[in-house]
């Protein structure tokens, strides 16, 4: 079962100028497909109807990272993803929680590895990489440039 904590539509403008919304899943397949419609929708809403400057390459950046972030929540952690985007400043933040609290480490440049790819995708794309733990689980913040 999905729940979602916002549908895109309704995204908040708190004082400030920052735009954002949060989605929460507690199964599911198809998950990370529906992550990365909604942050394209966000994004496309942001440029519509707020005016806010998004390029097509910083649409692709927040889908690639949304996936690579929304899928090691889901292969390494048990129970409910929560995915948070933010829009401030020219940047969008893309958060996803989990509830396992073990930080994740990029593993070095290994041609022959198979697979265990994703922080090194989403550590060459941000402008900013954070894990903080949580009092449960972890959260992860990659912050992308809008230009």
């Amino acid at each position: 079962m999905t729940t979602k904590a916002g549908d895109g539509d309704d995204c908040a403008v708190p004082e400030g100028g920052l735009m954002q919304v949060g989605y929460a899943w507690d199964e599911g397949e198809g998950l990370m497909a529906e992550a990365r419609d909604r942050a394209t929708a966000f994004l496309e809403k942001a440029r519509t109807v707020w005016g806010v400057p998004v390029s097509p390459r910083a649409t692709e950046l927040t889908q690639l990272v949304v996936s690579e972030l929304v899928t090691n929540a889901r292969r390494h952690a048990p129970g409910p993803v929560l995915l948070q985007l933010r829009i401030g400043a020219g940047t969008v933040d893309v958060v996803v929680w989990d509830s396992e609290p073990t930080v994740p480490e990029a593993h070095g440049a290994d041609p022959d590895r198979v697979g265990q790819h994703g922080l090194e995708i989403v550590k060459a794309v941000a402008l900013d990489l954070r894990v903080r733990r949580e009092p449960v689980g972890k959260r992860i913040t990659a912050r992308i440039d809008l230009a």
